[in-house]
């Protein structure tokens, strides 16, 4: 068969979540398929209106190579590039069609058929704007299909209205009869739908600890959904629907070991397990935290930053207020608090780091 997966690269992480179509298309790839893995070159441009309730950003060209290029590295942990895919990109035709090419594309579908989609409902009873090449999305991506002409497509389950489209558009154009293969969305570390707006996400390029640490925080009825759809554990025996008390902590610290040690290797995920413990059970710090050389007298929230330990001045001053930066064990109340001398800081649950001056 000729199947694919098509992912927009809209940001530089990918995570778990995406994780799930990935795996799929690498079963297809093992089973001796020919598999292909589409850049929304294009498409990204505009940006999937799929569950939001406003307008993408929208991203440059240059955006967009940006992003997949950090997006390959970290596919690459699941997928075979070299070997068993092949790579395409949507701008390569979508960029390419003519007026009339477009008008004979948005022919084979209605304003009613576009409105079916609960965001645009939503949006629209709420007042809110809906651009017009947001309603064109949806025909672009159906557009590859044809391109493409594929037997399947395979894609989160929050994108069958654009697979069912494409499906319509091979019909209309004399292509095969393509299925679609919706895999299920995972749940983030708070419950809700993994997305790097809800500031949830396991990303496939977290550290050890980091990762670990953020798996052990998912929900309990979570493990068994994240050991069938993230690994390839076996998960008929019920083993992984979690009970409660210590032995509850145990089987997500398998899940938990499991995960690190398929995106690292079994060094990592034992030391991620060692220093978890020791920060939780045993309430110390961990091994071969970083160091960083900071100047006497500047201002912590500053340090936080250009020690990396936070992304943003804002990210920094979050935590400060929120009670979750802690210097020397004691909890740190003031955005205008300085750095003294040498500390150790840890911000949330699980980043420490190690200042001097």
């Amino acid at each position: 068969m000729r199947l694919y997966l098509g992912i927009d690269p809209t940001g530089s992480k990918l995570h778990l979540g995406h994780s799930v179509p990935l795996r799929k298309l690498k079963q297809f790839a093992d089973a001796g398929h020919h598999v292909i893995f589409l850049v929304g070159s294009f498409t990204a441009m505009i940006g999937d209106p799929s569950g939001q309730d406003k307008m993408r950003e929208p991203l440059t060209r240059e955006d967009v190579e940006k992003n997949f290029a950090s997006y390959k590295e970290q596919a690459s942990k699941i997928l075979d590039f070299d070997k068993d895919v092949e790579v395409v990109y949507n701008h390569e035709w979508l960029g390419k069609l003519n007026g009339e090419e477009i008008l004979k594309l948005t022919s084979h579908f209605t304003k009613q058929q576009m409105e079916q989609r609960d965001m645009f409902e939503r949006r629209e009873k709420e007042g809110k704007s809906i651009n017009m090449q947001e309603f064109m999305y949806p025909m672009y991506v159906a557009y590859d299909s044809v391109q493409l002409d594929v037997d399947c497509e395979i894609g989160g389950s929050d994108q069958e209205f654009n697979m069912l489209c494409g499906r319509t558009l091979q019909e209309k154009y004399g292509k095969r009869e393509k299925f679609i293969l919706a895999t299920r969305l995972i749940e983030g570390t708070d419950g809700r739908k993994m997305s790097k707006t809800y500031e949830n996400c396991v990303y496939l390029d977290d550290e050890p600890d980091d990762m670990y640490g953020k798996l052990m925080s998912i929900n309990d009825e979570l493990v068994e959904v994240y050991a069938e759809c993230c690994t390839d554990l076996e998960v008929a025996s019920g083993k992984w629907v979690v009970g409660s008390g210590a032995e509850a902590k145990k089987v997500k610290s398998e899940l938990a070991r499991e995960i690190v040690r398929m995106y690292h290797n079994e060094e990592a995920a034992n030391a991620a397990v060692e220093n978890f413990d020791k920060v939780h059970k045993e309430k110390g710090i961990p091994e071969d935290i970083p160091e960083v050389k900071i100047e006497k007298g500047t201002l912590l929230i500053d340090a936080l930053v250009s020690s990396g330990i936070c992304k943003s001045k804002n990210e920094a001053k979050r935590n400060i207020e929120q009670g979750g930066v802690k210097v020397d064990d004691k909890a740190v109340s003031s955005v205008e608090a300085v750095v003294e001398g040498e500390c150790v800081v840890k911000v949330g649950k699980r980043k420490f780091i190690k200042m001097s001056c």
